[in-house]
């Protein structure tokens, strides 16, 4: 298996890269593709920390309930049912005052927003869609959140934290 990506043969091709550490470079993008392979299911996001560690979206469990911490894009607070919504096309589901949660939204999911009380997206980031939507309509949201969607019902009643980055499912 090739382990070097167009830049790096370009790099030695044009005499700005003389080789060194090119088999431990290999070695290593090879060490993560098995990494990956061996994973049962591909992540909903894939984060990499400055030394090369993968990391998941840890669920802290509480006297109050559970917790995920992702990223806060729009400030505010608000409390609801969760409403998984995989598609906006069954946007009828969605009751005014819950909680919107989704994969990620594009333009398709803007009239959603105005009856719903937070968002909650597996990916997405600060500048994503519904990140902006979501602070111009002052929407509390939380984004970045992996396997989110697995482990929420709908029903589950959410407190959805803008300003902290969290989502706590209350008992």
């Amino acid at each position: 298996m090739f382990h070097f990506a167009a830049v790096d043969v370009l790099c030695w091709l044009e005499g700005l890269w003389d080789g060194a550490g090119a088999r431990e470079l290999a070695q290593d993008r090879a060490q993560q593709r098995d990494a990956w392979l061996a994973e049962d299911a591909p992540p909903d996001v894939i984060t990499e920390e400055a030394d090369g560690r993968m990391t998941a979206v840890p669920v802290v469990s509480g006297p109050d309930g559970e917790t995920w911490t992702g990223i806060g894009a729009a400030p505010g607070r608000a409390r609801g049912p969760a409403r998984i919504i995989m598609h906006p096309r069954d946007g009828n589901l969605l009751q005014a005052g819950e909680v919107l949660v989704a994969p990620s939204t594009d333009p398709g999911w803007t009239p959603l927003f105005l009856r719903t009380s937070a968002i909650v997206m597996a990916t997405g980031g600060y500048l994503s869609h519904g990140a902006i939507v979501a602070r111009e309509y002052g929407i509390p949201a939380v984004v970045n959140l992996p396997g989110v969607l697995t482990e929420l019902r709908n029903g589950d009643v959410l407190t959805v934290d803008g300003d902290g980055g969290q989502v706590i499912r209350e008992r």
